[in-house]
């Protein structure tokens, strides 16, 4: 196996310096990739990625993830053609399903995900390719002409954000990348039989697609700080899993949907009171540098060769930014 990647997210709900500056932090310490979420009550995910790339002259950058409920997959396709002018060579491109909670919220419901996100890669590919053909899908229909009048980067890679054995089956079989929505070896290792079984369904190459566990993250010098901070994410993560997930760790379905019904009526204390340390290590990599160096190497075992650190970092953006690129990065990448 070879030197694995190692990426950052961001919520762009910072103002767009404060982002760009961790950003560029992050490129000078060593992480390869960058990735900015995309739900409509933060800042815009392609203005942020723009002002980024512009500071910045490494790092790979792109939506992590977009969803085609909102945004429809052509102007997906004309985001990402635009920012890699910005960025050549730099662009990356996240799609998925989308948060259910809110998209409801605005009133779009999530219909046919696998199909959908499918035909959503297919048609960012054939706008990309500026094909002169339309495209005629089950969900999405483009008439012949609809071709960008300027000529855009072709090989942007796409990765598919997947949790459920479809989606992550639909990763293996035309995403140049798989986004595993998991932070658990187990559930990694799971995730990455299905993805490898995608692969294999459609004659792939499975070292072709690049496995990224995007999980949560919260490093700090102190164990207790770093759990503290990852709470109140993995709150939301128990009150959203599946209770087929729940039961393989062994956590509580009824102490699930009370965290559920608390973070419904805002009751903050007693949600995130309720987060114990086996929910937090079910759903989040959080530690010190060395428990992470350990946690990390062994979800590397797992086939991944992208490791993203997720929401929230740790207590303090910038620290837990140092203290990964100092303390952890060097265990990996170091000959």
């Amino acid at each position: 196996m070879g030197i694995p990647s190692f990426g950052i997210e961001f919520v762009p709900m910072e103002l767009f310096w404060k982002t760009t500056y961790y950003t560029i932090q992050a490129e000078k310490l060593g992480y390869d990739s960058v990735w900015i979420t995309d739900h409509f009550n933060n800042r815009n995910v392609y203005v942020s990625l723009s002002f980024i790339a512009n500071y910045t002259d490494k790092i790979r950058l792109g939506p992590g993830v977009t969803n085609p409920y909102l945004v429809h997959p052509v102007m997906t396709a004309q985001s990402i053609a635009s920012l890699s002018e910005v960025a050549p060579g730099r662009v990356l491109c996240g799609i998925g399903a989308g948060d259910r909670t809110s998209l409801e919220i605005v009133g779009s419901k999530m219909k046919n995900p696998v199909r959908t996100v499918r035909e959503t890669v297919e048609i960012i590919r054939h706008q990309l390719a500026r094909e002169k053909t339309g495209y005629e899908g089950k969900v999405f229909n483009i008439k012949a002409g609809a071709k960008f009048n300027f000529k855009p980067e072709k090989n942007i890679p796409i990765y598919v954000g997947a949790q459920g054995p479809k989606m992550l089956q639909l990763a293996g079989r035309i995403g140049d990348g798989a986004l595993i929505n998991a932070s658990h070896p187990d559930d990694i290792k799971r995730a990455v039989v299905q993805v490898k079984k995608g692969a294999t369904k459609a004659n792939r190459n499975f070292d072709d697609v690049d496995i990224a566990a995007y999980t949560s993250f919260s490093v700090a010098e102190e164990k207790k700080e770093a759990k503290k901070a990852v709470v109140p994410v993995v709150a939301y993560i128990v009150a959203g899993s599946p209770s087929s997930v729940l039961e393989t760790h062994g956590i509580s379905v009824e102490k699930a949907r009370e965290i559920r019904k608390n973070l419904a009526e805002r009751n903050w204390g007693e949600a995130f009171g309720a987060v114990d340390s086996q929910m937090i290590n079910a759903f989040a990599v959080c530690g010190t540098p060395e428990e992470c160096v350990s946690k990390i190497d062994e979800i590397l075992k797992m086939g991944v060769t992208h490791f993203v650190t997720g929401s929230p970092l740790g207590p303090d953006k910038k620290n837990a930014i140092n203290l990964f690129g100092k303390e952890v990065l060097p265990h990996f990448i170091e000959p």
